[in-house]
């Protein structure tokens, strides 16, 4: 049974709705996943942590990586430990600080990545497909509105 399964007519729309967005999202998560793994074999902590180096040409520092990603530097390390070993990413010293270490993609780990991230494109944009584009367009705006309004009482409870 989804999230989705588990609300019934008399809870409100807000609440039905929420548990729609999640049902969605845990559904493309899991067809995402199923890609990654069955066509480049591998997983979607790779995928985001290739995502964030290829954002960065220039190397990321690991805490800066860490918290990027919002795991913990043990997650990343040893990601990046596998990463190295495949030769998808390097480790360079820090000048002055003989405890950090850069990491960056290779040219190889580039080339991967490039090619995981246009069929997780094609993969989200399927997912999408019974949409039209004014459909999305809505969806789009709607959704930043709800954004906007749960940061505003965040910031405003903070």
């Amino acid at each position: 049974m989804d999230l989705e399964a588990r609300a019934h007519s008399e809870h409100p729309d807000e609440l039905r709705l929420w548990l729609r967005l999640l049902t969605c999202t845990q559904q493309i998560e899991r067809q995402v996943r199923a890609g990654l793994r069955d066509q480049f074999d591998t997983t979607l902590p790779r995928f985001d942590l290739m995502a964030q180096l290829e954002r960065a040409p220039e190397g990321m520092k690991m805490n800066e990586l860490s918290r990027r990603m919002m795991v913990t530097g043990g997650n990343v390390t040893g990601i990046t430990d596998q990463l190295v070993t495949e030769g998808l990413v390097e480790r360079m010293e820090v000048e002055g600080d003989r405890r950090a270490y850069r990491v960056r993609l290779t040219a190889k780990g580039r080339s991967q990545f490039h090619a995981m991230a246009q069929r997780h494109e094609q993969w989200i944009v399927d997912a999408f497909s019974a949409l039209g584009v004014r459909d999305i367009a809505t969806l789009h705006r709607l959704l930043g509105k709800v954004k906007q309004h749960t940061l505003n009482n965040f910031l405003e409870t903070s």
